[in-house]
């Protein structure tokens, strides 16, 4: 028998579809209001002057880095209004080192003690919600006063209940809860995009302008 037909089965027919639908039956179940919350506390934090810091772990971690490029680079760009976003997890050298000479446990919350002030907002990320360092951390952040939002799935774990402002996915299949998690990205963004051009176009309108066409030159700061 070749190596091919002793190797593992080709995915079925249709497994795309039965994905699709599962993430589709998943988004059903999801509470907007609760993202709008975050979002709204995302939208106070950055027009108050704050930092909103990411972290998360693995996927999660790829995924604070994806918040974070979207944040910074996009609604600056659409608003031309600062947006002062920091992951905990991009300097190699700062978490190997609290890794190594505290523990992984403690990689986020110590960061945080010397990064983060009380006008900050911080967006932890875990699947399970029971994630060790990011537990330890939204304690400390919750502790000095930062505002908080946990995105987590399955039961939810201990992130849930610990947040101001839980986003989460009630779901028991972790690609799915990312792929959730990666959307709440992508609606701050064009959620903080539109806040600040929404309001200039209804200043151009008022003062007699074309508010589509401004919304479209992206000069409605």
């Amino acid at each position: 028998m070749s190596a091919v037909q002793d190797g593992p089965h080709e995915p079925a027919t249709g497994f795309a579809s039965s994905y699709i639908l599962k993430v589709a039956a998943c988004l059903g179940r999801i509470d907007a209001a609760a993202i709008d919350a975050a979002v709204a506390a995302i939208h106070r934090t950055w027009v108050g002057g704050g930092d909103i810091i990411a972290f998360g772990n693995g996927g999660s971690a790829i995924t604070a880095q994806h918040f974070i490029t979207d944040w910074n680079k996009g609604v600056f760009s659409a608003t031309g209004r600062s947006f002062r976003g920091r992951t905990l997890i991009d300097n190699l050298g700062v978490v190997t080192a609290w890794s190594n000479d505290v523990s992984y446990s403690d990689v986020f919350s110590e960061q945080l003690r010397n990064l983060a002030r009380p006008a900050d907002l911080v967006v932890a990320i875990s699947g399970s919600g029971n994630s060790e360092n990011v537990v330890r951390a939204v304690a400390y952040a919750n502790a000095i006063g930062c505002t908080t939002i946990g995105l987590c799935g399955y039961s939810g774990g201990r992130l849930k209940g610990m947040v101001q402002y839980p986003v989460w996915v009630p779901m028991e299949d972790m690609q799915v809860v990312e792929d959730v998690h990666a959307m709440f990205g992508h609606i701050v963004m064009q959620a903080l995009s539109r806040s600040v051009s929404d309001a200039g176009a209804a200043r151009h309108a008022r003062a007699g302008g074309d508010p589509v066409a401004l919304r479209r030159t992206g000069t409605g700061g």
